[in-house]
């Protein structure tokens, strides 16, 4: 088995961030140090990262976690604030977060263990439709809205046209859905400065055709059999 798919199939990050930890010279074999993705693990060989001896798990896990503001979406992080795993820690299998939520952005994050999977769903060639609410600054006119909906430059890159729908207009602020297929750092928040809106509050609250729901803060659930299709599928 490829050295970044056994680290993905043991729970401890996707593919493409086992080909981080690789290179960086955080993966041993047997103690020696490889710096090769592709490198086979044979069968009896000890695998360690980060000093750690890990395996992979034979039971595929697939869940939702409805992530709270305050949390990083990462395995491990090194200034000691909460993560995403804090929210997992009573399932047996070792999973990790599909793509990332930002420290002040809540809602929908899927976590799993398979890692062929996790990386389909965040390779850029696959355009999945990601649906966020947000409450924004001000008042959101039609010419914001159009430039938002044809697409906006958020700093050397001009997005791709979004679904914008306005959810609760008021006086001082605006309460929108938008859909995008992209995913860029802190994109939605960016798009809506670019207009001159700010982002008071995001929250992700579908991803495809899977959706958050009534699940509370904090909490998580396993995905259906077809929901796990689904995402198979795409």
């Amino acid at each position: 088995m490829r050295l970044n798919k056994y680290i993905a199939k043991a729970g401890i990050a996707s593919r493409r961030k086992a080909d981080e930890l690789i290179f960086a010279g955080k993966v041993k074999i047997n103690g020696v140090v490889v710096k090769t993705p592709g490198h086979n693990v044979e069968e009896g060989q000890v695998v360690e990262v980060e000093g750690r001896v890990i395996k992979p798990s034979d039971r595929l896990v697939y869940i939702i976690l409805n992530k709270p503001k305050g949390y990083v979406t990462t395995v491990s992080d090194e200034k000691g604030r909460p993560t995403v795993m804090d929210l997992v820690s009573d399932i047996d299998e070792r999973v990790f977060p599909v793509g990332r939520l930002d420290y002040n952005t809540s809602g929908l994050l899927l976590m799993t263990n398979d890692g062929d999977l996790a990386f389909k769903l965040t390779h850029p060639k696959h355009e999945i439709e990601k649906t966020y609410r947000a409450r924004v600054s001000g008042v959101l006119s039609d010419e914001r809205i159009a430039r938002l909906r044809k697409g906006v430059d958020i700093g050397g890159y001009v997005t791709n046209p979004a679904v914008v729908n306005v959810i609760k207009q008021a006086q001082r602020n605006t309460i929108v859905e938008i859909k995008i297929k992209e995913g860029k750092n802190r994109q939605i928040r960016k798009m809506f400065d670019a207009v001159g809106n700010k982002v008071i509050e995001l929250e992700r609250i579908a991803i495809g055709n899977i959706h958050l729901g009534h699940l509370m803060s904090g909490h998580y659930r396993k995905l259906t059999a077809k929901e796990i299709e689904y995402l198979k599928n795409i």
